[in-house]
């Protein structure tokens, strides 16, 4: 049974000042599983991701979800009254999340030697698109560059086609993860060594994405091989591609073992393909990849998604439909396990988006609101937490530090 619905992280707090989106999801990956995080944004203006589409009725959905579970204030670090401000606020968090270019918070007066002398064992999530050394360090980023860079993009796309990226900035989500992994491993350490004080944490968003590239380096370096583009073929198993049935839908299937791909031959009623010489080991089918990818093509075109689902299921096979988001929406596994559910939103009523993700057995973390509108919060902070008055944040808001 689990003991509380907060969460794991519950009593961790995060003040959160980073924009957009690798930074933020850093600190919402924590929030779900119960931190609770305050999210700064600049007064007026407010995040860029706001500004991003989809839009409903003027109301940005996409910082909903990426900045779902945090309260939100408005403060502009770079005013006298604003570093006050920050430097009042800082000692009530643990963690801070920042992703400035190099060198930026120094500049406000607000470097590490200032932020540890505000809170001796804060740790700093500095995000940034190169890291905080390096001839790269002070250029600006975005998801587009750092999968660049890293050579992730370099091997996307078909054979004898340009580099593709992929429709979706999944180089600011593999970012954002090692952020979380980076701010869970400083609290372990500080929790072991509470006499220690705190630590900046260096995250490139290129390395990153390099780092999950895995074998690639030292493919390179020990074989000099420098993998091409494949388009949807597997360069490691044969058969496996992304096929069309007869009534125009997509499906993966991944006949990664000898085992797979016997019970695949078996399901087409093609045994004898089996003591084929030409397909009789994976290192066999990957030399004959075309031949044996036309034969499964082939085959598939004769079947309707529904037929095909039917034969390779009770052959146990591994495949699946490539899902447009609508038919997620109706998949039976999504639903069975609640993977999206609805969430209270003062501006759209109820909004349905993913569930927290892993799934803890004694302490779950949740969904408790979606991202919070431009300075709702600035009463509760500034005024319960800080003590200012109304006179006193109105005075603010009129000098545009709130």
């Amino acid at each position: 049974m689990a003991e509380n619905g907060r969460g794991p992280l519950a009593g961790l707090r995060i003040l959160d000042i980073s924009t957009v989106i690798a930074g933020p999801v850093a600190a919402t990956y924590l929030a779900d599983l119960g931190a609770e995080v305050l999210k700064v944004e600049l007064p007026r203006a407010g995040d860029p991701l706001r500004e991003m589409p989809p839009h409903k009725d003027g109301v940005p959905l996409w910082w909903k979800v990426t900045n779902r579970n945090k309260r939100g204030i408005t403060l502009d670090l770079r005013k006298a009254k604003g570093k006050v401000l920050f430097e009042r606020l800082l000692p009530q968090f643990d963690v801070l999340v920042e992703n400035f270019r190099p060198g930026t918070l120094d500049r406000w007066g607000l470097d590490r030697d200032r932020l540890l002398d505000i809170k001796p064992e804060l740790v700093i999530l500095r995000m940034s698109g190169f890291g905080q050394t390096g001839p790269y360090r002070d250029k600006p980023g975005f998801a587009r560059v750092f999968e660049a860079l890293s050579g992730f993009a370099y091997i996307c796309g078909e054979r004898e086609g340009p580099p593709m990226h992929a429709g979706f900035p999944i180089g600011d989500s593999i970012a954002g993860l090692f952020g979380a992994l980076g701010i869970l491993s400083a609290l372990y350490h500080r929790l072991h060594n509470p006499s220690m004080p705190g630590q900046e944490i260096d995250l490139s968003a290129t390395e990153a994405m390099f780092r999950i590239l895995d074998f690639l380096p030292i493919e390179y370096d020990q074989l000099g091989t420098v993998r091409e583009r494949s388009g949807n073929f597997s360069q490691y198993t044969a058969p496996s591609n992304v096929y069309r049935t007869s009534d125009g839908q997509w499906a993966t299937i991944a006949a990664s073992t000898q085992s797979i791909f016997e019970r695949l031959a078996s399901a087409m009623g093609r045994s004898e393909l089996i003591a084929d010489p030409r397909f009789a080991t994976n290192q066999d089918r990957v030399r004959h990849r075309e031949e044996i990818d036309a034969i499964v093509a082939d085959w598939v075109a004769t079947k309707t998604m529904a037929e095909l689902v039917a034969r390779l299921e009770h052959a146990e096979v591994v495949f699946a439909p490539l899902n447009s988001i609508d038919r997620i929406f109706e998949d039976p596994q999504f639903k069975a396990r609640e993977a999206i559910v609805p969430v209270p939103d003062p501006d759209l009523g109820a909004v349905r988006m993913q569930n927290v993700v892993p799934r803890f057995s004694r302490t779950p973390g949740g969904i408790r609101c979606a991202g919070p509108s431009l300075g709702e919060h600035n009463s509760e902070i500034y005024g319960s937490w800080l003590g200012l008055s109304a006179e006193e944040r109105q005075q603010l808001r009129a000098e545009g530090v709130i």
